[in-house]
């Protein structure tokens, strides 16, 4: 008998991941404009945290998982490609998450935070002219 209720527990286990994994709800729309300018709000409300905000680990992973859906999504997407947006967009995402994943309990330092901005503002008006 307690063979069969490991054996259950395990399939109920694995049914249930199983239909996590397949059920996760993309956070993006799929307009690459709206996409693009909800990631840059998520990155700028996870720099502009304190070192003692008590949601700072949850706004954090929101941003990383922005970053981690919009690079799936639009990775291999010809169409934006080739726009000045998406490729200074890739540099900022590449920056930021790459400090949280070699630094993951360090503040980003405020010279890459400068730098996150000025990419953040050059995204905006790429955004704006159409690019």
């Amino acid at each position: 008998m307690k063979r069969y209720w490991s054996r259950l527990l395990a399939l109920v286990l694995v049914v249930t991941i199983g239909l996590m994994g397949c059920s996760s709800p993309d956070s993006l729309s799929g307009d690459y404009r709206q996409d693009t300018l909800a990631v840059v709000n998520a990155m700028r409300q996870a720099l502009d945290l304190s070192e003692d905000s008590p949601n700072k680990t949850e706004i954090q992973a929101q941003a990383r998982q922005k970053i981690n859906d919009f690079s799936a999504r639009y990775q291999r997407a010809n169409a934006v490609s080739g726009l000045n947006s998406f490729t200074t967009m890739r540099t900022a995402l590449n920056s930021l998450a790459g400090h949280y994943s070699s630094y993951p309990n360090r503040p980003v330092p405020q010279k890459l935070k400068t730098r996150l901005e000025q990419e953040l503002q050059q995204v905006e008006s790429a955004l704006r002219r159409g690019a």
